[in-house]
């Protein structure tokens, strides 16, 4: 087929003498199908999945454009083709079938609704292409999402699909305020992403910068909600997260209702909320799907974790190493016995244990989970048994390090824990140079930095910093519900006095 010039009356150019930047050049649909035809074709470099069909309609050539990739071709030959062999018996200006389609004139709309999997309809003589919304729909099921399980509540998780995860939120919070504003990022992928909030709770100063910060980002794609993240996020160099991931919408639907905003891509199952606290990572919804007590022991439980998985290693290369009388007597005897024949410092020692540790765990991940879960077991006490049989490393340094791997999985978010992962080892670092003040002088800097960082200005580390004591209640306790009649106290919320969260006495309640 040959090249076809398209230089038409319809196409619209501000051509400028002076040199000065001319508009963008805005290309009209033509009125010959063959011309309309080239145009496409040339337009999506003659992509073989772009498909056509020809028909005829009061006594007029038609033909429908569609990508065989994104559309459903049954939901097109039954909402259109099968309808339109009824209206041509009984053609009347009453039931015309294009009189309600959605239609444009521009080439650049019609180029946009084909790749968003409509079907455009044009007809011989006509300046508008018709759409007819016939998108394929392959989207998974809405099962609970394996690194975010729970033993009571919800088992519902997102989905791939943006419009399904926006319906399961709307299904939870059935609010007339509850806003959802569209954003399309990436120059190429053209990526939606929904930015939601609850208007009147959510801070208006958070939501503008949230939306600034979106629009300025300029790259070629975007592949998810994780992708964003790093665009967005207040400090990139900090090992911390800033924004909680979550792929469960009664998690979302929760911290919306605390104020918060909820960042949800298309082709993603993940929601970013934003802004978030450190404490807001040792969260988990089954501390509200269980008793008081038990939702407040399992979580100061997950916050003791963060200080073993990041000391641990390093407290027990600062004892070997520097201050050894701070053991009880028979237990240095047991120790001293297990580390005699170890050739090298503990420092090393604890690298080659946490190191297997992580490159088990690695392999565990990629594997298959039927083999990965008997890998990660079996080697372990294989790899444990032989290197310590072995004499490379002692008895107690398996221990510490068994303690600190599960000290490190205890935490509900998988981004933080992989922060904690990360900073045991300049911990470790420090305790080989300078022992407990090194220590002491590592755990010094991370509160200085956690005390510092924000997320969305919102600081990161309250309640701590700034201190308030009835945050508390909350982030660190998981007190009774009716007891928490504020929002967290922090910045992000713009009303801060719940309606919903007190009970009156009941009779004979001592409480």
């Amino acid at each position: 087929m040959m090249s076809h010039q398209f230089k038409s009356p319809h196409t619209n150019s501000d051509n400028n003498d002076l040199g000065q930047k001319s508009e963008p050049t805005v290309t009209t649909v033509f009125r010959s199908i063959a011309d309309n035809i080239n145009y496409l074709e040339d337009n999506f470099l003659k992509s073989q999945d772009l498909k056509n069909r020809r028909f005829v309609f009061n006594q007029k050539e038609c033909i429908a454009f569609y990508f065989e990739t994104l559309v459903d071709q049954d939901k097109l030959q039954q909402n259109f083709f099968l309808q339109l062999s009824e209206f041509t018996s009984k053609l009347n200006e009453a039931n015309y079938p294009f009189r309600n389609l959605p239609n444009t004139t521009s080439f650049d709309e019609v180029t946009q609704k084909l790749l968003e999997g409509f079907s455009a309809i044009y007809i011989e003589g006509e300046l508008r292409v018709f759409f007819i919304e016939t998108a394929a729909n392959f989207a998974r099921s809405s099962s609970e999402p394996e690194n975010e399980r729970v033993i009571r509540g919800s088992h519902q998780g997102f989905v791939e699909n943006l419009t399904i995860n926006l319906n399961l939120i709307r299904h939870r919070i059935v609010d007339k305020n509850l806003y959802v504003e569209y954003i399309t990022l990436g120059d190429r992928s053209n990526t939606k992403v929904a930015l939601t909030y609850i208007k009147g709770l959510a801070d208006e100063s958070i939501v503008e910068t949230a939306l600034t910060r979106l629009k300025s980002i300029s790259t070629d794609m975007v592949f998810s909600t994780e992708f964003l993240e790093e665009f967005i996020e207040d400090s990139t160099a900090s090992p911390f997260p800033q924004m909680l991931n979550t792929e469960r919408p009664d998690r979302v639907e929760a911290n919306l209702m605390e104020g918060k905003i909820a960042i949800l891509s298309d082709g993603s199952p993940t929601a970013l909320l934003i802004p978030s606290t450190f404490f807001a990572f040792y969260q988990s919804p089954d501390d509200y799907n269980s008793r008081v007590y038990v939702g407040t022991f399992i979580r100061v439980i997950r916050l003791f974790s963060f200080v073993v998985a990041v000391t641990l290693p390093a407290i027990y290369i600062a004892v070997i190493g520097f201050h050894y009388g701070v053991m009880p007597q028979q237990l240095a005897i047991t120790v001293k016995g297990s580390i005699d024949n170890i050739p090298y410092p503990p420092l090393i020692e604890a690298f080659i244990m946490e190191l297997t540790i992580e490159l088990i765990r690695e392999a565990g991940i990629r594997l298959p989970s039927a083999i990965g879960t008997t890998i990660s077991i079996v080697g372990g006490l294989v790899i444990g048994d032989a290197i310590v049989k072995a004499g490379l490393v002692s008895n107690t340094m398996i221990v510490v390090v068994a303690m600190t791997a599960i000290a490190c999985y205890v935490v509900p978010s998988s981004e933080m824990s992989n922060a904690v992962r990360l900073l045991r080892f300049p911990m470790m670092f420090a305790a080989s140079i300078l022992g407990f003040v090194g220590i002491v002088f590592g755990l010094m800097a991370l509160l200085i930095h956690l005390c510092k960082l924000e997320s969305f200005g919102s600081p990161y580390f309250a309640p701590i910093a700034p201190f308030r004591w009835h945050g508390l209640k909350d982030a660190i306790l998981r007190m009774p519900i009716f007891w928490n009649k504020n929002r967290h106290i922090n910045r992000y919320s713009k009303r801060m006095k719940k309606s919903s969260t007190s009970r009156e006495p009941y009779p004979n309640d001592k409480s």
